[in-house]
């Protein structure tokens, strides 16, 4: 079954190369896309029964896949398959316009291929060497769709995201060295063991502390910039609100969960090694509750609506590490129901500034009012998702900040517990103060015609919408017991 996790994208990514035909190209990457999709649903079933998928043969030390990386596996699928549906609608409509030609659309969707297969190598592999490797080829495939538009401001964000981010990767990898160099000399195993993070998390308590504490640092620092945690987060506006409304999605949606699954893997051969969460979980308290008062303070000045949303992904991470860092069960089942409610709510809204940007040019909140009324599916979506990133209930966000909340107060972690109450107060501030211009008043600009450009793209914002809102009030059995086997991995009482 993991071969085909590599297969499909490849194929897809390079089928859409033999046809000019628009519907051949749109058709052949969502056909692709719903197969990852369909085969991540199959995987987490089988680990459901088995506890764990692995290769064998030549790739017996280099895949497997446990309920932590199914879960995100599926995360990243299912944003993959709406992305998907909705570029057919988005990119349609540059095409009718000719902003883009059937090249740049066959270039986007290799690019986006390329994309997802490096994200699900990082996720699949048991190897420490390979999923670096493949968290750095991510950088590598997003940078081209971040600057996909080839215009002054959109290479300019590329190339700062190109720079920071490998600058912050090469850190990760003098963490690995670290590891790798740990488990050899302390374990004498085989060398190939020595990445392996299954064999470290077996093996953590003969590790050296000392090494393993300077080590997490460093991979803390490096995927943590990919993260964006604050103050590494540089890059994260930037290429956000410059890359196409597709790719943002993805980028918030699914690519800093990998970086953050690479932080959880060594977070959890960390604390078995130690004996204790107190050093990791103090270290990504910090970063959590810095991250989360950097996005509130921008979020409060922000004039463009897609960098509004980007400052909400770093405060959103800060969330889902504080979670991590508390390292309790609630609050690690809080931080991973997190991921995947932070995941649907910010894909539903960056596709809704696709249709809005498609219909009025302009990403400028100031120049924009009467949403509601020029794109009513599209204005009530956004003005819906606003309120559900904010963390107003029924929606899942809300569900599991208060979770988190529980977490923290359970911890005795007061002060943290005010500070981010505070910190989430002024960003539901900032969110309605800003982007509220754009809902509600008259529209100014006579040439923009009421209604939506076309089905798609409505469709796919009401069925995350629909994801959002059930989130918050209905947790399905099976996908609970999937949160519960992940939170045992990391608490180190799984397998």
């Amino acid at each position: 079954m993991i071969p085909a996790f590599i297969i499909i994208p490849v194929l897809a990514g390079g089928l859409v190369w033999i046809s000019k035909n628009r519907i051949f190209i749109h058709a052949i990457n969502l056909i692709g896309a719903a197969g990852l999709l369909i085969i991540s649903i199959l995987s987490l079933i089988d680990i459901n029964n088995n506890k764990v998928i692995a290769s064998s043969g030549l790739l017996k030390n280099i895949f497997y896949m446990d309920s932590l990386s199914g879960y995100i596996l599926f995360i990243t699928t299912l944003a993959f398959f709406l992305v998907s549906l909705y570029s057919i609608s988005y990119f349609g409509q540059e095409l009718k316009k000719k902003v883009i030609t059937i090249g740049k659309l066959k270039l986007y969707y290799s690019l986006s291929n390329a994309f997802v297969l490096s994200m699900i190598i990082a996720l699949t592999t048991r190897n420490m060497g390979v999923m670096w490797i493949s968290i750095e080829a991510t950088t590598l495939a997003s940078a081209f769709l971040v600057g996909f538009y080839n215009n002054k401001r959109a290479i300019e964000a590329a190339w700062k995201y190109l720079i920071i981010c490998s600058v912050g990767i090469a850190f990760a990898l003098l963490g690995i060295i670290l590891l790798f160099y740990s488990s050899t000399v302390k374990l004498g195993g085989a060398r190939i063991s020595g990445l392996d993070w299954s064999y470290l998390i077996k093996y953590a308590v003969a590790l050296d502390p000392s090494i393993l504490k300077i080590a997490f640092i460093f991979i803390l620092i490096g995927f943590g910039t990919k993260v964006g945690f604050s103050p590494m987060h540089t890059w994260l506006p930037d290429a956000h609100s410059q890359a196409p409304s597709p790719v943002s999605a993805l980028l918030s949606g699914v690519l800093l969960n990998t970086a953050m699954y690479g932080v959880i893997r060594v977070m959890s051969i960390v604390n078995k090694c130690l004996g204790s969460s107190n050093y990791t979980g103090n270290l990504l308290i910090v970063l959590s509750v810095l991250s989360i008062g950097t996005a509130a303070v921008f979020i409060l000045v922000q004039q463009d609506y897609k960098r509004i949303l980007a400052y909400s992904s770093i405060e959103h991470m800060g969330i889902i590490a504080l979670g991590l860092g508390i390292c309790t069960p609630v609050s690690i089942f809080a931080a991973l129901y997190h991921t995947f409610n932070h995941a649907m709510t910010k894909l539903m809204l960056f596709l809704a500034t696709g249709n809005v940007y498609l219909k009025h040019h302009t990403k400028k909140i100031s120049s924009i009012h009467g949403l509601i009324k020029t794109m009513p599916v599209t204005g009530i979506v956004f003005v819906l998702g606003t309120f559900a990133i904010t963390g107003m209930p029924p929606f899942g966000v809300f569900m599991s900040e208060f979770n988190t909340v529980v977490g923290a107060l359970f911890s005795k972690k007061y002060l943290v517990t005010a500070l981010l109450l505070l910190f989430l107060s002024m960003i539901f501030a900032g969110f309605t103060k800003q982007l509220g211009k754009m809902f509600y008043g008259k529209n100014s600009n006579p040439e923009i015609k009421q209604g939506e450009l076309d089905i798609i793209g409505p469709a796919v914002l009401i069925i995350l919408l629909c994801i959002t809102f059930l989130a918050g009030i209905y947790i399905p059995t099976p996908f609970k017991e999937l949160m519960d086997n992940t939170t045992n991995i990391i608490l180190g009482m799984g397998e």
